[in-house]
Protein backbone atom coordinates (compact mmCIF):
# COMPACT_ATOMS: atom_id res chain seq x y z
CA UNK A 1 0.00 0.00 0.00
CA UNK A 2 3.11 2.71 0.78
CA UNK A 3 4.38 1.70 -2.79
CA UNK A 4 1.34 1.96 -4.13
CA UNK A 5 0.89 5.48 -2.63
CA UNK A 6 3.98 6.76 -3.57
CA UNK A 7 3.49 5.80 -7.16
CA UNK A 8 -0.14 7.65 -6.79
CA UNK A 9 1.28 10.95 -5.28
CA UNK A 10 5.25 10.92 -6.72
CA UNK A 11 3.97 14.31 -8.44
CA UNK A 12 2.13 15.63 -5.69
CA UNK A 13 3.67 19.55 -4.44
CA UNK A 14 1.02 20.93 -1.72
CA UNK A 15 1.48 18.14 0.88
CA UNK A 16 3.80 16.35 2.48
CA UNK A 17 3.18 13.34 4.46
CA UNK A 18 6.00 11.25 6.56
CA UNK A 19 5.45 7.95 8.02
CA UNK A 20 7.22 7.20 10.93
CA UNK A 21 7.75 3.90 11.89
CA UNK A 22 9.68 2.20 14.97
CA UNK A 23 10.50 6.04 15.54
CA UNK A 24 11.09 8.72 18.64
CA UNK A 25 11.40 11.89 18.77
CA UNK A 26 13.48 12.06 22.29
CA UNK A 27 16.10 9.09 20.11
CA UNK A 28 16.16 11.92 17.10
CA UNK A 29 16.72 14.38 18.95
CA UNK A 30 20.17 12.67 20.81
CA UNK A 31 20.82 11.36 16.95
CA UNK A 32 20.93 15.14 15.77
CA UNK A 33 23.31 15.24 18.79
CA UNK A 34 25.91 12.67 17.84
CA UNK A 35 25.88 13.61 14.28
CA UNK A 36 26.76 17.24 14.93
CA UNK A 37 29.47 15.95 17.20
CA UNK A 38 30.77 13.81 14.84
CA UNK A 39 30.91 16.52 12.41
CA UNK A 40 32.90 18.96 14.57
CA UNK A 41 30.29 21.05 15.16
CA UNK A 42 31.23 23.50 18.22
CA UNK A 43 28.81 23.97 20.65
CA UNK A 44 29.00 27.83 20.16
CA UNK A 45 27.63 27.07 16.58
CA UNK A 46 24.43 25.25 17.25
CA UNK A 47 22.08 27.08 16.55
CA UNK A 48 17.95 26.13 15.52
CA UNK A 49 18.79 25.61 11.81
CA UNK A 50 21.77 23.73 12.68
CA UNK A 51 20.01 21.40 14.67
CA UNK A 52 16.75 20.91 12.64
CA UNK A 53 18.69 19.80 9.31
CA UNK A 54 20.28 16.98 11.61
CA UNK A 55 17.45 15.82 12.24
CA UNK A 56 15.82 12.58 10.98
CA UNK A 57 13.49 14.34 8.29
CA UNK A 58 14.84 17.63 8.52
CA UNK A 59 14.51 18.63 5.49
CA UNK A 60 10.36 18.87 5.80
CA UNK A 61 10.48 21.52 7.65
CA UNK A 62 7.97 22.20 10.68
CA UNK A 63 4.83 20.28 11.13
CA UNK A 64 1.52 22.78 10.82
CA UNK A 65 -0.77 20.48 11.68
CA UNK A 66 -0.79 17.09 14.08
CA UNK A 67 -3.88 15.21 14.06
CA UNK A 68 -4.36 12.83 16.98
CA UNK A 69 -6.93 9.88 16.52
CA UNK A 70 -8.45 7.35 18.86
CA UNK A 71 -9.33 9.98 22.09
CA UNK A 72 -5.48 10.22 22.44
CA UNK A 73 -4.47 13.89 24.07
CA UNK A 74 -0.38 13.69 23.56
CA UNK A 75 2.08 13.53 21.41
CA UNK A 76 3.44 10.30 22.68
CA UNK A 77 7.04 11.08 22.01
CA UNK A 78 6.59 11.71 18.18
CA UNK A 79 8.33 14.56 16.61
CA UNK A 80 8.89 16.67 19.62
CA UNK A 81 10.97 19.22 18.01
CA UNK A 82 9.17 19.78 14.86
CA UNK A 83 5.70 20.20 17.14
CA UNK A 84 7.08 23.28 18.63
CA UNK A 85 4.81 25.60 16.64
CA UNK A 86 1.99 23.09 15.48
CA UNK A 87 -1.67 23.13 15.93
CA UNK A 88 -2.65 19.82 17.84
CA UNK A 89 -5.77 18.44 16.73
CA UNK A 90 -7.57 15.76 18.64
CA UNK A 91 -10.30 13.61 17.42
CA UNK A 92 -12.10 10.46 18.92
CA UNK A 93 -12.15 8.79 15.37
CA UNK A 94 -9.90 5.97 15.51
CA UNK A 95 -7.55 6.40 12.41
CA UNK A 96 -8.94 2.87 9.85
CA UNK A 97 -12.29 4.94 10.25
CA UNK A 98 -9.98 8.70 9.22
CA UNK A 99 -11.19 9.13 6.02
CA UNK A 100 -11.88 12.17 3.89
CA UNK A 101 -15.07 13.46 6.09
CA UNK A 102 -12.81 13.80 9.17
CA UNK A 103 -9.92 14.99 7.91
CA UNK A 104 -11.89 17.96 5.84
CA UNK A 105 -13.59 18.46 9.78
CA UNK A 106 -9.62 18.53 10.96
CA UNK A 107 -8.77 21.07 7.87
CA UNK A 108 -11.43 23.09 8.80
CA UNK A 109 -10.58 23.58 12.36
CA UNK A 110 -7.20 24.70 10.92
CA UNK A 111 -8.03 27.12 8.92
CA UNK A 112 -10.10 28.76 12.10
CA UNK A 113 -7.29 28.77 14.34
CA UNK A 114 -4.85 32.54 14.37
CA UNK A 115 -1.20 30.98 14.28
CA UNK A 116 1.00 33.10 16.05
CA UNK A 117 4.44 31.07 15.88
CA UNK A 118 4.98 31.68 20.06
CA UNK A 119 4.18 34.97 20.02
CA UNK A 120 1.22 36.89 22.30
CA UNK A 121 -2.10 38.26 20.36
CA UNK A 122 -0.11 41.56 21.70
CA UNK A 123 2.81 41.31 19.66
CA UNK A 124 1.23 40.14 16.63
CA UNK A 125 -1.45 43.58 16.89
CA UNK A 126 1.84 45.61 17.79
CA UNK A 127 3.87 44.53 14.78
CA UNK A 128 0.82 44.85 12.37
CA UNK A 129 0.07 48.46 14.17
CA UNK A 130 3.76 49.18 13.38
CA UNK A 131 3.50 48.57 9.43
Amino acid sequence: KIAESHKLTENNTGLTLNICVNYGGRWEIIEACKAMMKKGVASEDVTEELFARNLQIGDSGDVDLFIRTSSESRISNFLLWELAYSELYFTSVLWPDFGKKEFKEALLWYASRERRFGKTSEQISEKNANK
